[in-house]
């Protein structure tokens, strides 16, 4: 085996991937599982070996803000997963989604969004990001002609979730990748909810990745971080002067030129990170890196798991309608068939009847499903968003996103199905006790 895991991998499958990328035995102990790099810096060799780092003429290690190596095995691992060109780990998936259109945007540019986003970063888009000169445009992704529509000659990017959260609506991305290429921009898919065991984006057209790794790719719930992921295909131009221009920082230094495919990466890191700071931990990488091993089988378990609920509950009395891609009454199951490969996810919704209150006491009353605002962990969780994630929407916007007053979202975990189900039929018995 060569020194770079990414070349030996490329053909193999996804759990030998999800298990061996990124991950070498230590070059000075020999120890089998990639260490916690727990350092602020580096030595360098010399004066020569140091200016070359800062100069980007040499991959090295200068300090942790920037690059570390328990982290660029992380990074290594999802460029591997999603067939990519590189990666930028961040601090959260909030921190990578601001790192994703950092390279992209100037005050006064434009980029378009499926409305049906988790309701974070519809407010981080529409209220954060408008701080900055960064506008949005929101629009029905469930015909991809709304994007093409909401062009403008100050579009820079186009933005959509493969698999929605909350309502699991899916994006037809082969049809909206085919827009942005059309309009010179980079379609920038988040792909928390599908991960790379059920969809890789960048097989239908998209150009970057990002993640919350918080979810599904660390798997257990004990670690925050993000992650952007560059297929390295998209031709930059001068419509995006960050990565076409010379950069005075790095004396002159135009990272398209220099860097080719790994210019978007690259600027990451040097520029991103370096002068924005949202680094993930070497912890945090660590624990996302043990937990990635085990994708495939989790998500397998996890999709078995969430079909059986959704078809559960899409019969059950006090439930009016279940939003779940993998059953056959779903507007996204055609979708969902052609997109996802090996399953239609954990995270589903369901509206009750009783509304909002209905909601509350559902949730109050589940013993074994675990009330909170995440999601993809190994055990099962429930949440109701009206009331939480999306509760500075207005109803008019929550609706549109897929979280109206009624409803309810599960994401299920790894546990035992029958024990799942009847923990969720004795919460619905007592909403309206």
């Amino acid at each position: 085996m060569s020194d770079d895991p990414i070349d030996d991998l490329n053909n193999s499958g996804l759990s030998t991937q999800a298990v061996h990328g990124g991950n070498v035995p230590d070059p000075a102990t020999g120890a089998r599982i990639t260490p916690v790099y727990q350092t602020a810096s580096y030595v360098f060799q010399d004066a020569d070996h140091a200016a070359r780092l800062f100069n980007l003429d040499e991959v090295g290690y200068i300090y942790s803000r920037i690059t570390n190596p328990t982290v660029q095995a992380l990074e290594n691992k999802m460029t591997l997963l999603d067939g990519a060109a590189g990666a930028t780990a961040a601090a959260s998936g909030h921190a990578a989604q601001f790192l994703a259109f950092l390279p992209l945007m100037d005050a006064g540019d434009q980029f378009i969004a499926s409305q049906n986003l988790y309701g974070g970063s519809i407010t981080q888009f529409s209220q954060s990001f408008s701080r900055l000169g960064w506008e949005v445009a929101f629009v029905d992704p469930t015909a991809p002609k709304y994007f093409r529509d909401a062009l403008t000659s100050r579009t820079k990017a186009i933005f959509t979730e493969s698999l929605s959260n909350p309502g699991g609506v899916m994006v037809d991305l082969e049809a909206v990748s085919a827009i942005a290429c059309d309009a010179k921009v980079p379609l920038i898919v988040d792909n928390t909810m599908a991960t790379p065991a059920l969809c890789r984006p960048f097989d239908w057209g998209a150009d970057i990745a990002v993640y919350s790794t918080t979810k599904f790719i660390g798997g257990h719930g004990n670690a925050i971080g993000g992650m952007v992921v560059d297929s390295g295909r998209f031709a930059w131009d001068g419509r995006y002067p960050a990565l076409t221009e010379p950069n005075p920082a790095y004396h002159g230094t135009c990272f398209a030129e220099k860097f080719g495919a790994m210019a978007y990466s690259v600027y990451g890191h040097a520029v991103g990170l370096r002068d924005f700071g949202p680094a993930m931990a070497p912890m945090t990488a660590f624990l996302t890196l043990t937990g990635a091993e085990t994708l495939a089988l989790r998500m397998a378990r996890h999709c078995e798991n969430a079909l059986q609920v959704a078809r559960h509950l899409e019969n059950h009395p006090k439930v009016v309608w279940v939003s779940y891609a993998g059953l056959p009454s779903s507007p996204s199951y055609d979708l969902a068939n052609k997109y996802l490969s090996n399953g239609a996810g954990a995270v589903l919704t369901f509206g009750l009847k009783g509304g909002y209150e209905a909601g509350i006491k559902t949730v109050e009353a589940c013993q074994l499903f675990s009330h909170l605002a995440n999601v993809g962990d190994t055990r099962s969780l429930i949440i109701h968003p009206a009331s939480t994630t999306h509760r500075q929407l207005s109803d008019e916007a929550g609706a549109a996103a897929g979280a109206g007053p009624d409803v309810v979202r599960l994401s299920v975990g790894i546990e035992d199905i029958h024990d799942l189900i009847s923990d969720l039929d004795q919460a619905l018995a007592a909403s309206s006790s």
